[in-house]
């Protein structure tokens, strides 16, 4: 596991998904056996390798790659570095013969991540790419009710993420500084628009072009030594997506937005026999006959008291970790050879959304996005 003294893989991966997974006494997969993983961190830092591994009671860590990929007592290759750093590592995990999992973006551009997932299945290793956010119990509901046919014909839908990350110093900012540094591979787009595509093609279908701009309100953030340094990257972005049909979503990012929102992330979907709000753990809905008839008069109060007559998808099983739930089913692909759909094909379209929506951007007009192969 190369990047665990991150957030995002200490808190999610490490912690909150393998370690889970072994405190649940590994992960069953019938007649008495399970599959219990085994880490061996990997990182840059000495210190924060060993501190995390006392932390919680493991004996494997090293800052060595290259030893570590030689191990044969290792047989998955995960990454959670920076976008940057990962396209090496992760090529020297295919020569080593590890099956390889990695966080998004994949990598920085779409030629990468295709030829790294060419070099995967040459080599005869099996390769995934996180997309935690359709694990959610929000969106798993959002699913279910566009697979039954709850919405009639999906009109249009629109999305809210984002919430106001400070500037610093005081309070200190709950990002680290990369993500405001165009150099480093920061931005808002390559770090959303590749959870975006994920989303909006396991719920809409595929995505078919885009519009989109970026911004950067804050220009000038304190970084970790408490030093005031220049945001080259965007810290907001708005766009619009078409689909097939006619079907339009429109999606804002920020992290310089206050949250008037149940939930960091919302996304409203409107048809012609029901209407749908999902956050990442609930969602709402107000079917067509429970429509209220609105008229607009702006000279009096609204007698319509809109929120309440929206209705609370009950859930049909306890919510689980997204994240963990991914691992889960990693671990079955490779250990049983189950069926896994988020390959690098799949990571690659992340990047060439956010690609695609950086292009918009620049040339400021519509991008059509094309089909994706090996």
């Amino acid at each position: 596991m190369n990047g665990v003294t991150g957030r995002m893989g200490m808190n999610q991966h490490l912690i909150r998904s393998i370690l889970a997974i072994r405190e649940q006494g590994g992960l069953p997969i019938g007649g008495g056996d399970v599959i219990w993983p085994e880490p061996l961190l990997v990182g840059r830092s000495e210190g924060k390798l060993a501190a995390l591994a006392r932390q919680h009671g493991l004996e494997r860590w090293s800052t060595d790659l290259d030893a570590a990929l030689a191990d044969p007592a290792y047989e998955v290759y995960f990454d959670a570095q920076l976008t940057s750093a990962r396209p090496p590592a992760v090529e020297k995990a295919i020569a080593a013969g590890k099956h390889i999992y990695c966080e998004k973006p994949v990598t920085p551009d779409v030629e990468t991540a295709l030829a790294l997932g060419r070099a995967a299945r040459d080599a005869g290793v099996k390769a995934g790419v996180v997309q935690d956010k359709l694990f959610l119990p929000g969106l798993l509901k959002l699913q279910r009710l566009v697979q039954s046919g709850y919405f009639g014909r999906i009109i249009a839908a629109r999305g809210e993420f984002g919430y106001w990350v400070y500037p610093g110093p005081d309070p200190a900012p709950q990002r680290p500084s990369w993500n405001y540094r165009r150099e480093d591979g920061g931005g808002i787009i390559s770090d959303m628009f590749a959870h975006w595509r994920y989303v909006l093609d396991n719920v809409f279908g595929p995505v078919r072009s885009v519009l989109a701009t970026g911004a950067t309100h804050i220009p000038t953030r304190i970084g970790e030594d408490g030093q005031p340094y220049e945001a080259t990257a965007e810290d907001a972005a708005y766009a619009i997506f078409e689909f097939d049909g006619g079907l339009v979503v429109q999606m804002n990012s920020s992290w310089c937005v206050r949250v008037n929102r149940d939930e960091l992330f919302e996304l409203q979907v409107d048809g012609t026999e029901g209407s749908a709000v999902a956050g990442l753990r609930g969602c709402k809905i107000q079917p067509a006959v429970g429509t209220p008839k609105s008229v607009w008069n702006p000279d009096l109060p609204d007698p319509v008291a809109h929120r309440e007559s929206w209705l609370e998808v009950p859930a049909t099983e306890p919510p689980e970790n997204g994240f963990k739930l991914q691992w889960e089913a990693f671990l079955r692909h490779v250990v049983l050879d189950e069926p896994f759909p988020w390959d690098f094909v799949e990571g690659a379209r992340g990047v060439q959304l956010y690609e695609l929506a950086e292009q918009s951007w620049r040339e400021r007009r519509w991008i059509d996005v094309p089909e994706l192969t090996l």
